[in-house]
C-alpha cells in the first residue's frame, strides 16, 4: 500500500502515462517530428523526449539516483525551453520508438519508485531553486511534474493529433 503521499502523486502519475500511451494511436512516424502545415506548435517527438528526461531529476529528488538512465544525447535537444523543431528528413530528432520507449520505461520507473518513497523524503524542501517558490517541498514538486506538468504537454500532443487529422485517441 503506497504512504500517504505517493496515493496523492500515483493516481495523476499513472493517468499520464496512460494518456501519454493513448495519444500515439495511430501516429505515423513520419508525422511524429513534424510541425503541422502552417502551424507551430511542439511535435510528439519533443513532447515525449521532454517528458522523458525529468523522471530521472524526480528519481534524484526523491533519493534513488541509482535507478536513473539518462538517454545520451536528450537533454540538448528536450530540455526546458529548447525549440521544437520541424525535422521532415528525420535527422533532428531520435526515431518514434526511441523516444517513445524511453518515455514509458521512465514513467513506470519513477511511479514504482514513488510507491516506495517514505512520506519523509516528499516533506523536504524542493531543491530547485527555480521552483521552490511555487513547489517548495519534493512531494509537491513531484506531484506537479507528474501530473500537471505532463497533461499540459499531453494536451499539446492532443491538439497536434487533431491539427494532423487524427482526432481524438480516446
Amino acid at each position: 500500500m503506497p504512504n500517504t503521499v505517493a496515493s496523492v502523486i500515483l493516481p495523476a502519475a499513472r493517468t499520464s502515462r496512460a494518456l501519454g500511451e493513448a495519444l500515439l494511436k495511430g501516429v505515423r512516424t513520419e508525422d511524429f517530428a513534424r510541425h503541422p502545415k502552417g502551424v507551430l506548435t511542439n511535435h510528439p517527438a519533443w513532447v515525449y523526449g521532454h517528458l522523458s528526461i525529468y523522471p530521472d531529476w524526480m528519481l534524484g529528488m526523491i533519493g534513488k539516483p541509482e535507478l536513473t538512465r539518462p538517454r545520451e544525447g536528450f537533454e540538448p535537444l528536450f530540455a526546458n525551453k529548447t525549440e521544437c523543431k520541424d525535422d521532415p528528413s528525420g535527422t533532428i530528432y531520435p526515431a518514434m520508438e526511441t523516444i517513445t520507449s524511453h518515455f514509458m520505461e521512465r514513467m513506470d520507473t519513477v511511479i514504482k519508485a514513488i510507491a516506495e518513497t517514505d512520506d519523509a523524503v516528499f516533506a523536504k524542501p524542493n531543491p530547485s531553486d527555480a521552483m521552490k517558490d511555487r513547489f517548495p517541498t519534493v512531494g509537491a514538486m513531484v506531484n506537479f511534474m507528474l501530473g500537471s506538468h505532463c497533461m499540459m504537454h499531453l494536451g499539446q500532443v492532443s491538439a497536434w493529433r487533431r491539427i494532423m487529422g487524427l482526432g481524438s485517441a480516446m
